[in-house]
């Protein structure tokens, strides 16, 4: 029996899948490998440095360490601070003590200083009473500022202005160049000593500092200086004379108004009144330089 031929059996074959770039080989190659063989063993051998920790991470460890560092450098400073505070203020306790003790030491030298002078004087004044010139010898003396002295007199009180800050429309400093009008200044001081020795004053101090013929009323920045030693407003002038008639006359005279001008124009404050009496102290810095006897005067011929 003859039956229909059978097709051939069908064999299947095992295809292979090929890439879409597999003939580019090269440019496959380049892609695939970017990062050179040396420079990805760094990169990996840095990472196991640092513990393959992340960035950021890292970072943030960094900060944490620099503001632990910052509070210890913080801490010990403050426990040296708490160390060294009993030193410094033993120190400067040492320093409060040493001033103390000068101080106290000047004080003892000024006390002897002064006891000297009046064995001086009251030597010298011995001396010419031998020689007939006592009477006239306590004058000068009186005069020169080289004794104390008390009688009657005035007071004068004179103060800057209460905002001693501005300007005004008079004339009487226009040409002193001082920007703050109202403080007292050195040559308002010397017009006013001036006007009362014009106007008859025997005797003058401010703040209990004797004017002598010797005397200088300067300034050394904003403060008043006589005879190099600093005052501070107020200053209370004390003139020894005829009250009345050294009050009357210092009011009428050029000094006089001169102060009534600052008044008016920059707030300057005064007072003046007659007092009954009033205590100058000597000035301690004179010294007698020459001393002539009667005897040698009339040898010579001089009177």
């Amino acid at each position: 029996m003859c039956g229909m031929p059978q097709p051939p059996p069908v064999r299947s074959s095992r295809t292979t899948s090929t890439r879409p770039d597999a003939s580019m080989s090269l440019l496959t190659n380049v892609m695939d490998h970017s990062l050179d063989d040396g420079y990805a063993e760094a990169a990996a051998r840095k990472a196991a440095e640092n513990g393959g920790l992340p960035k950021t991470l890292r970072a943030r460890l960094g900060l944490a360490s620099g503001l632990v560092l910052a509070a210890l450098i913080v801490t010990v400073g403050a426990a040296q601070a708490r160390v060294a505070a009993p030193v410094v203020a033993k120190e400067r306790q040492e320093l409060i003590d040493r001033i103390d003790q000068g101080t106290d030491a000047a004080d003892e030298l000024q006390d002897s200083v002064d006891r000297l002078r009046d064995d001086v004087g009251a030597r010298q004044r011995e001396a010419l009473k031998q020689t007939g010139g006592g009477g006239r010898a306590d004058l000068v003396g009186l005069l020169a500022g080289a004794t104390a002295v008390h009688g009657p007199g005035v007071k004068l009180v004179v103060d800057d202005a209460e905002e001693a800050d501005g300007g005004g429309s008079g004339n009487p400093r226009e040409t002193t160049g001082f920007a703050d009008t109202g403080r007292i200044r050195d040559r308002d001081m010397q017009r006013v000593v001036n006007g009362l020795w014009q106007s008859g004053a025997e005797a003058v101090s401010i703040n209990g500092q004797r004017l002598t013929a010797l005397s200088a009323i300067r300034a050394a920045g904003d403060a008043i200086l006589v005879d190099n030693r600093p005052l501070v407003p107020p200053y209370t002038v004390l003139a020894v004379g005829d009250g009345r008639q050294l009050s009357s006359g210092f009011k009428d005279s050029a000094d006089g108004l001169y102060l009534e001008a600052l008044k008016e124009s920059y707030g300057i404050r005064y007072t003046l009144s007659v007092q009954d009496d009033v205590r100058l102290p000597a000035a301690p810095s004179l010294i007698v330089r020459t001393a002539k006897s009667n005897t040698e005067n009339s040898e010579k011929g001089t009177s």
